[in-house]
Parts: structure tokens; sequence; C-alpha cells
């Protein structure tokens, strides 16, 4: 087993988010590694999300920021340089969510703040949110990646987020500034300081000293600049949602979904599926149950599927 640890020197974020997927691409067995980065001003959605539902993205860009589609699931987030971005990417066999949680806390534990797991994805202090996760895993390696709210520009959060005030209600909040809080309120915490006590966490919990990588051996690979321009491209960014029209909404335990169908008069040919959930794959099933008119009663199916398909035969 070895450890390496790579810091991000770039605030770009298609480049940044490039660097994690070869991480990820490229990942040996034996190697476990603990990536740290920043982006400049840039709202970040999930794999299966509609931009215009998630974001001001007019305002977002005339402000000069970015819109970033990720690859995994889950929901939008904002981030600029006063939030740190952690990444683990280690072999699947290794896989445990848990120790990185934990890798995290301990950092937190040494600035007096207690951090525990809330849900599946997120971390709190004080009963407020800080942290928000989201995960990746094929047959030969698994990420996980989230946020860190340090000094995040609350006010430029709440200009370019539009989140469903169903997903607040859904937490008994009023507001996106109620629900998240920057853990500079609770200590005396810096971005640049807490970067060396997350590397020394993830030493101490796997028993032994990391390799530096550095940034610069990473982010100038052809493969990587190539992956940056489909990252940065409209269409992995925006593709169809131009014209998203929700006909059927809902919210559900593991999250909110929207559903935009296209038929030919007697049956469906397509769908948008919009949605804030972790499990990718099972929106990928939903997609292709609801153009082959599945019923939604099968045993088989996974719950989120359930849902979706008996959310589209009520609403349409």
């Amino acid at each position: 087993m070895t450890l390496k640890t790579v810091i991000s020197n770039s605030f770009d974020p298609f480049l940044n988010l490039s660097v994690e997927d070869w991480l990820f691409q490229h990942c040996e067995g034996g190697n476990l590694v603990c990536y740290l980065w920043r982006n400049e001003r840039t709202v970040v959605i999930g794999r299966n999300q509609n931009p215009y539902a998630e974001c001001n993205v007019s305002l977002l860009e005339k402000e000069g920021g970015f819109l970033m589609r990720r690859a995994t699931g889950g929901g939008a987030v904002y981030h600029d340089v006063e939030n740190l971005n952690f990444t683990f990417v280690l072999p699947a066999s290794m896989a445990d969510t848990r120790r990185n949680f934990k890798i995290i806390a301990a950092a937190l534990a040494t600035y007096g703040i207690e951090a525990e797991v809330s849900g599946r994805n997120d971390m709190v202090a004080q009963g407020r949110k800080f942290s928000g996760s989201a995960f990746h895993k094929n047959a030969t390696a698994a990420l996980h990646h989230g946020t860190i709210m340090i000094k995040t520009d609350i006010a430029a959060l709440k200009r370019y987020l539009t989140p469903d005030v169903s997903k607040l209600q859904k937490h008994g909040v009023k507001s996106v500034e109620n629900r998240v809080v920057n853990l500079g309120e609770l200590a005396d915490i810096s971005v640049g300081d807490l970067i060396p006590r997350i590397v020394g966490a993830f030493e101490l919990e796997y028993g032994q000293r990391s390799e530096k990588v550095a940034f610069e051996t990473l982010s100038s690979r052809d493969e990587v600049r190539t992956r940056r321009g489909f990252y940065a491209s409209d269409g992995w960014r925006f593709g169809r949602w131009r014209d998203f029209k929700a006909t059927c909404k809902g919210t559900f335990d593991w999250g909110s979904v929207e559903v935009s169908l296209t038929t030919d008069g007697k049956s469906v040919v397509d769908c948008q599926i919009a949605s804030d959930a972790l499990d990718t794959e099972a929106l990928a099933t939903a997609k292709r149950l609801i153009i082959e008119n599945h019923e939604p009663t099968a045993d088989c199916l996974p719950p989120i599927v359930k849902d979706i398909l008996k959310l589209i035969n009520e609403q349409t």
C-alpha cells in the first residue's frame, strides 16, 4: 500500500476536475490518493441535474463564474477559493467512506470542531452542514469527493443557487443560509492551515507517510488537457437542458426528480431525468424502463426506479 497526496495550485474548475478524473481512471492497485483542490467562483451540479433549475446561469456567467457538471450524482454546490475540496481515490476493494469522513473529522478536531456525518453524504458541525459528498465506483477504483466550507461567500452562494423550496422544507429550514455554516465561524481556521492537517490525518489513518505528487506532472498531461476540453464543453454542461420542460416532479427520501417525456402520440420515445440522487445507475435504468413502458411494481426494481416509474404513471 502506497499513500499519495496531490495539492492543486490551480483555481480552474475544469482542469481540477480533469486531474481528479485522471487519478480515478489510473488508480493502481495498492495506491491511495488524497487530492485537495479549490475552484474560483463555480457552481457544480450533479451528473443528472438540470443546470437552469439549480443555478442562475446567466448571473453566474455575467459575474465571471463557471457552471461545471461533475460525473458523480448528488446536488448542486457552490465553490470559491475559501472552500476546500477533498478527493479520496483508492482501489475498489478498499472503498470505505467511513474512513474518509474520519480523516476529515480528525483534521477538524485539531481546531476543536466536532464534525459528524449526517445521512450518507453530508458532514455537519453544531447541526449545520459544511460539507457535501458524492461517490463513484467501478470494478477497479472508488472515488469519494466533497466540499469543506471555510469562509465561502454565502451571499454569492445565495445569488447563484436556486434550490427548489421543497428541498429546503425537507430539511426543516427556510433558506440555504440557515442550513449551512462556514467553519471559519466556529474556529480560527484557514484553507492554507487546514491542508497539511488533512494530509497529516490521512497519513495517521493509514499509518505511513505519503508521497507528494506535483500537480503539474498531472495537469500537463495531454489526456488531462483533452478531458478538460470535454468538461468545459457546452455539450457536457448543458446538453439538451436548454429546452427542458418538466412534466412530472416529485420529492422522495432519496432526493428530488423532474422528468420530461417525448412521445410519438402513442408511446414514449425519449425522456430526460433531472435529479440530485446519488445513484446515477438507478436513474439510467429508470430512463430505459420509461422508454420501454415498464410496469413500476416489479419486485426486483431498486426503490428509486420504482418511485420514478410510479410518478410517471400518476402524473401523466
